[in-house]
């Protein structure tokens, strides 16, 4: 119950955040040139560019966004348990070649015979008029 609360709450922060970080990268200012190239002295790395506001906000977004995103995955592995998807003595089973367990008792064979899922080509034959059932030449 509380893992599913605290994820429910990080996620709620992590859409947050990211609407968040969308608004502010897009109201930076275009340096020119895509791909970082260009741009000029004025760019990122100087200690004005820096210093803007909206990089630094944009910055504890990002991190933010990070912290959230592991904290998700912490919380969703809280509740998993610890054991293997495949069975140790199976897997060495199957590497001996051998089996290491008693088969599991076989379930009784039903006593109504099953029907099939779609229906097969004789029924259908079976479903048209007799006169139609060979094409003519």
């Amino acid at each position: 119950m509380i893992d599913t609360m605290l994820q429910t709450i990080l996620l709620v922060a992590m859409i947050l955040i990211s609407v968040a970080l969308t608004g502010v990268i897009l109201l930076q200012r275009s340096e020119g040139g895509a791909l970082g190239m260009g741009g000029g002295p004025s760019g990122f790395m100087t200690a004005r560019g820096a210093g803007n506001l909206l990089t630094q906000a944009t910055s504890i977004l990002a991190i933010l966004f990070f912290l959230c995103a592991i904290g998700l995955t912490i919380a969703g592995n809280v509740t998993r348990s610890n054991e293997s998807v495949i069975n140790a003595d199976d897997v060495g089973a199957i590497a001996v070649g051998g089996d290491t367990q008693a088969p599991a008792a076989a379930a009784p064979a039903p006593t109504t015979p099953v029907q099939p899922a779609a229906p097969s080509l004789d029924d259908l034959e079976a479903s048209l008029p007799t006169g139609a059932s060979t094409p003519a030449q």
